[in-house]
């Protein structure tokens, strides 16, 4: 990129009565907006809001264009807008369904990334194999039988990238063929599937209520030999049967030992764009995300889908405050339909427990610059780009669509990527302004940082620079840059997370409902 200068301040849209601060403004400095000057009444932090026009008490705060709250006390130009002076309050949204679909993106043609055609047809980014606890309770025995697994003995398995447990906190106190039993069986049949997955082997305990048996035939989960083609059960293992912990780690550990060399056969080919799936997730966001990377990551998703690829949206209470703006934009109105029901469930489930949807941001996202739930979700849909919403996906529910999808996930890192993931993205694009320093096998997590200083501060962790849009850059030209990296990983590039083995606790599927 050419020579960049330092930007103070960044107007998002023409209607906006805020700016942001592209870096931390003093009390006194005067800045240039749209052709005024404006000096700032008192300090500015990098990712806040200061004032540009005067802002009476009950009037909208505006900010992409788009409310993000009222003001609670006049707001003079120059001033702090945040929690202090402003409220959650977007009044009635017009959901317009299919009332701005857009065209079909010009298709981008002959892409192609260097991956694993599985014997099942789909393109996978890595190559692992997979220990899958089935309830918590044969989640030590999991971790066990992998770790005996470490990079000395994989040695003579090169196109392995290795053998993780996959291990969580439930599996049992659950109603059989539940909401909660039925999204770990969607969760736990994710991974072993996933077209990153090169061989597996399910672990229980033998009499929760979770129970494998129903997993197996609810989820039709077979393998399919590497070798010959052919269609087989799975490696299952039950500790009550084999005979407790010692025996099962080390029948496990036999089991692994057969998959490996089959695993290893392996290898990496030209496969079209067209069958990334991406996952797009924000973690640790602050007032600059929806300014620099989610805007980036959303030029990024438009070349995507152009390829004729999948690009996944989640968080759903990160959607909320902008579904206006999906709804508008859907292919149908099943799927716009979809969105708003997945919001109303939200509401709902919020309700039961005495919390609002407001109670997002996070303590760390205000810190960054967030104030309401409106705010931070107008910035965080700008990952999900311009293209059309064509269907809402269940949480892990294999994703099937091509083009621009919406997953319903909490807002919560590891649970949503989990969802992600199982759903089938074989590649993330994770935005970070806080520093976030997420990772998540067996799919590659590409971190996207939203400003300069905190890229510099943690650049071990951090894959790309977003923030050099508050210095010149252009969000096309961080876009097109995003979109190379994934194409980079997909064939095989490692990411920061991956250098530093990152990724073996974040498997934490959501559950809904009572522990019994």
């Amino acid at each position: 990129m050419p020579s960049l200068a330092q930007v103070d301040v960044v107007h998002l849209h023409r209607d906006d009565n805020i700016v942001v601060a592209a870096r931390n403004l003093a009390s006194g400095e005067a800045v240039e907006v749209e052709g005024q000057v404006v000096t700032a009444a008192e300090s500015i932090r990098i990712g806040h809001k200061m004032a540009i026009a005067p802002i009476r008490k009950g009037e909208r705060v505006l900010k992409y264009g788009q409310t993000i709250g009222v003001a609670t006390q006049a707001i003079e130009p120059g001033h702090w807008v945040h929690s202090h002076n402003i409220i959650h309050d977007t009044g009635e949204r017009d959901f317009a369904p299919c009332s701005e679909t857009p065209q079909d993106p010009e298709p981008i043609l002959g892409r192609t990334f260097q991956g694993y055609r599985r014997a099942n047809g789909k393109a996978g980014t890595r190559n692992y194999i997979a220990v899958i606890s089935t309830v918590n309770c044969s989640a030590t025995v999991s971790k066990y039988v992998a770790h005996r697994f470490d990079q000395t003995l994989l040695r003579e398995y090169p196109n392995v990238d290795g053998v993780i447990p996959f291990t969580h906190g439930s599996g049992c106190g659950m109603q059989y063929r539940g909401s909660a039993h039925e999204m770990l069986n969607r969760t736990l049949a994710g991974i072993a599937r996933h077209p990153n997955i090169g061989g597996y082997l399910l672990i229980g305990l033998g009499c929760e209520q979770g129970a494998m048996g129903y997993l197996l035939e609810s989820q039709g989960l077979v393998q399919i030999n590497g070798r010959t083609g052919q269609r087989q059960g799975p490696p299952v293992l039950s500790m009550q049967d084999v005979g407790g912990t010692l025996k099962t780690v080390e029948e496990g550990v036999r089991q692994i030992a057969r998959l490996l060399p089959q695993a290893n056969e392996a290898r990496r080919e030209s496969i079209s764009a067209s069958e990334i799936i991406l996952g797009t997730n924000c973690g640790g966001s602050d007032g600059n995300s929806g300014v620099t990377a989610n805007p980036a990551l959303g030029v990024a998703s438009d070349m995507l889908v152009a390829c004729g690829g999948t690009v996944i949206l989640a968080e759903t209470p990160e959607i909320y405050g902008a579904e206006h703006l999906l709804t508008r934009r859907a292919k149908s109105p099943q799927a716009a339909q979809k969105l708003l029901d997945r919001i109303e469930w939200w509401k709902w489930y919020t309700g039961v427990f005495g919390a609002e949807m407001d109670n997002n941001p996070s303590v760390g996202n205000k810190e960054g610059g967030l104030t309401t739930i409106a705010e931070k979700s107008l910035g965080a849909v700008a990952k999900a780009g311009s293209t059309a919403m064509v269907d809402v996906f269940e949480y892990a529910e294999p994703v099937t669509a091509k083009g621009f999808v919406v997953m319903d996930t909490p807002g919560f890192d590891s649970p949503s990527v989990t969802g992600i993931v199982a759903g089938g993205a074989n590649v993330v694009v994770f935005t970070t302004g806080r520093g976030s320093c997420y990772g998540c096998k067996p799919t590659p997590s590409i971190k996207v940082a939203t400003n300069t200083p905190m890229y510099e501060r943690m650049i071990d962790d951090m894959d790309i620079n977003a923030g050099v849009v508050l210095q010149g850059a252009t969000v096309r030209q961080v876009g097109e840059q995003i979109f190379e990296e994934i194409l980079a990983v997909a064939s095989g590039k490692k990411t920061k997370s991956e250098q530093y083995g990152i990724g073996d606790e974040e498997f934490v599927p959501w559950l809904v409902g009572p522990t019994l």
